[in-house]
């Protein structure tokens, strides 16, 4: 495991997503250290002095590749204190530091495999689906909610992936069922359902259900929602893992 870095880096681009979530791409001053797909970084507003203490920051998953050493990228939705201090204040051309990376929610080797994300907690996910080769032989499941088909971030690398693996295998989860405005361009999109993502919506799709490890983030409550029906079709603690810093 890498051993954490402290780097500023400069704000290329904040994407407004609408219904306050945004996307932030960061450039850093020096190439970032090494780090593994679900790992999270630290971000600060204030200024930091090297010689001082760290200073009051919030954390993120890591969206962008451990092969972009050169990139960084995170996702947001505003919810707190911090998060509207960000929405508030950050600016392209604005100057931020980070320190990572930090976390073990990583994806480990296993034939069944369920990636369960609501909101901004596909970040932790999409840099282990975005690495993702033609010739991997698991079958990996992914299930994504999100208020909005529009807030469903990053739908050009899951449907991508989801073309061209026959391993991997995505389904969409919105409140409100207008696909137009999902701007897909993939001829295969995974399947969209209306309403919130479940346990018991997804259970017929898998392809051997109890022997799945599932991995889990997003909102407090789905996190607690979703463990809590798992548990109740018997599937062991050992094989849910949950991406619990929130």
């Amino acid at each position: 495991m890498a051993t954490p870095q402290k780097l500023r880096c400069l704000i290329n681009k904040i994407t407004n997503h609408g219904d306050h979530v945004y996307t932030v791409d960061l450039a850093p001053e020096r190439p970032v250290p090494r780090f593994k797909p679900g790992q999270f970084l630290h971000l600060t507003l204030d200024d930091y002095d090297p010689s001082g203490f760290w200073p009051d920051s919030r954390v993120f998953s890591i969206a962008s590749s451990p092969a972009q050493r050169d990139h960084l990228k995170i996702a947001y939705s505003v919810k707190g204190r911090y998060t509207t201090r960000m929405e508030k204040e950050l600016t392209p051309g604005q100057q931020v530091w980070v320190k990572l990376p930090y976390g073990d929610f990583v994806i480990q080797d296993a034939n069944n495999v369920a990636l369960l994300a609501g909101g901004t907690g596909i970040t932790a996910f999409i840099a282990f689906i975005d690495g993702l080769t033609n010739e991997f032989h698991n079958n990996i499941f992914l299930a994504y909610g999100a208020r909005k088909p529009q807030l469903l971030l990053y739908r050009d690398v899951i449907d991508a992936k989801a073309a061209a693996n026959n391993g991997f295998h995505a389904s969409y989860f919105v409140e409100s069922d207008d696909k137009n405005k999902s701007g897909s361009t993939q001829e295969q999109s995974p399947e969209f359902f209306t309403g919130f993502l479940s346990i018991d919506a997804i259970w017929s799709q898998l392809k051997n259900p109890q022997a799945t490890t599932y991995y889990i983030a997003g909102p407090p409550a789905m996190i607690q929602a979703l463990t809590g029906n798992l548990r109740k079709r018997d599937v062991t603690p050992e094989m849910i893992k949950v991406d619990a810093w929130e």
